[in-house]
């Protein structure tokens, strides 16, 4: 099997043939589950991709999202549109998109964090992040709204050794299209 061919670019240096092939995949590798917004959500910010011959073999992107903790705002790395093509998934690609990824938190972000699958807990947990076992919200049109069904699904990480904000009070997410109805 041929090593794939790495990269790793900002959205903007995305050829609209590069761009739409990784929304193909996403498409795919989330059997039908990625929605526009999810798609919107992966743009801004840093795409790592493997690809071969036959195209894209594993993707994620991190982008900045604000995150209010404390009565402060935060810059956090927030990763997503993580995914590897089926039939080449046990082989480590998920690992090293990951690693790439948290060099792009540790030397731009305060931390990192992200909202994971079932099937991708593992691979977060594995490599170090952590549920955030706080409340979750977001700073929404009107006001600030509850996230209940983020918590638990919701992962952080220190970047660069830094400590995590305390879970004794929540984090509240800068608002995006498809987050609140």
């Amino acid at each position: 099997m041929t090593e794939p061919s790495w990269h790793a670019v900002h959205t903007y240096e995305l050829t609209p043939t590069a761009r739409d092939g990784i929304r193909a995949f996403l498409d795919t590798a989330f059997e039908g589950g990625f929605s526009d917004d999810d798609w919107d959500h992966t743009l801004g910010g840093i795409h790592v991709c493997a690809r071969d011959g036959s195209g894209v073999l594993a993707h994620g992107s991190v982008v900045q999202r604000r995150v209010i903790h404390a009565h402060r705002s935060y810059r956090v790395g927030y990763v997503e549109g993580v995914a590897v093509r089926a039939d080449r998934r046990r082989e480590g690609l998920g690992g090293r998109v990951m690693a790439a990824l948290e060099r792009v938190v540790d030397g731009a972000y305060a931390f990192g964090a992200l909202s994971a699958s079932d099937t991708g807990a593992r691979l977060y947990a594995a490599r170090g992040w952590q549920p955030w076992r706080g409340r979750i919200a977001v700073q929404g049109p009107a006001g600030v709204e509850p996230l209940p069904d983020e918590e638990g699904s919701t992962y952080v990480r220190g970047a660069a050794g830094r400590p995590l904000p305390s879970a004794s009070q929540g984090l509240i997410f800068d608002w995006r299209d498809g987050d609140v109805l």
